[in-house]
């Protein structure tokens, strides 16, 4: 017996991001958007927990106890007094250290797959418990759709969207550490006054809209200066993108993968082109958001 879930990639319509807290953590309002980019996990018994991965640039995911993945399997165990021995097969297509939330993805599927292999019956609030123990954009990973991440991302509250947003990302070569990229937002704000994080109501008002131009014209990345800084070239990713017509570009989460907004799947296709054809990118994928978090197949 062997169950399998499917888990979305995620991008940050808007990623505010307060100074750095005590614990070394920042306060959030991180707007959270799923989109139809998807990893699956398998979870199938086994004499030990074993780990293994396919899918770009799979030899880049761990497949020792530091993946989520594996965690999260751990933690559901201890919880439950249950041996962690299952071989644990992750089928990758979110980007690698990409800034769209593929590692937290897999800690949720992986979660959430064991929950059922197992029948523990866990609420969904002991689940996301354990999500939020795990990282913070890992909650979300269950939950999908739409949802404001407050604290350090990991307290949700869902949001409502009125209609289909169209992205286009472009996948950069090799990926950014996201815990380089916060240290540098901290080198940059070093002696600033950085504001407490809130949510933008014009974002939460385009997203409820289903407005496109409006959620265009609100979107925001407080970490997409310290991106750029570690990895210029991303610019030139995004003028590409924003001169092929994208309604709005930038950097998704703590990057590299650059994010383009716009107003339908014909556009997707133009942008998405573009990038490839500018070789500012190493490959540019198309999807909609919403849709729905970690979900048993």
């Amino acid at each position: 017996m062997s169950v399998t879930v499917r888990v979305p990639a995620k991008v940050n319509v808007q990623l505010a991001v307060g100074g750095a807290r005590s614990d070394g953590f920042h306060d959030l309002a991180n707007v959270f958007l799923a989109v139809g980019l998807y990893d699956e996990v398998t979870v199938t018994p086994a004499d030990a927990l074993r780990v293994t991965c396919e899918g770009p640039d799979a030899s880049r995911v761990p497949l020792d106890r530091t993946n989520l993945a594996a965690r999260a399997v751990e933690k559901l165990a201890a919880r439950y007094g249950r041996r962690a021995d299952v071989h644990l097969h992750i089928a990758k297509d979110i980007p690698v250290a990409g800034g769209m939330a593929g590692g937290s993805a897999d800690g949720a599927g992986a979660l959430l797959a064991c929950d059922a292999l197992w029948g523990t019956g866990a609420s969904r609030d002991e689940l996301l418990e354990i999500c939020a123990e795990l990282g913070s954009d890992v909650p979300f990973s269950l939950v999908g759709g739409a949802a404001l991440g407050t604290g350090r991302g990991e307290k949700l509250r869902v949001l409502e969207v009125g209609g289909t947003f169209h992205w286009v990302f472009a996948v950069a070569d090799g990926g950014l550490s996201t815990p380089a990229v916060y240290g540098e937002f901290d080198r940059l704000t070093r002696g600033v006054r950085v504001p407490e994080p809130a949510a933008s109501d014009e974002v939460l008002k385009a997203l409820a809209a289903g407005d496109a131009a409006g959620l265009a014209a609100a979107v925001s990345n407080d970490l997409q200066a310290a991106a750029l800084s570690l990895r210029p070239s991303l610019a030139s990713t995004l003028a590409v993108g924003g001169g092929a017509g994208a309604l709005a570009s930038l950097v998704s989460g703590s990057g590299p993968t650059t994010a383009f907004l716009v107003p339908d799947a014909g556009a997707a296709r133009r942008v998405a082109d573009a990038l490839v054809d500018s070789g500012t990118c190493r490959a540019a994928r198309v999807a909609v958001g919403p849709v729905p978090g970690a979900v048993v197949l």
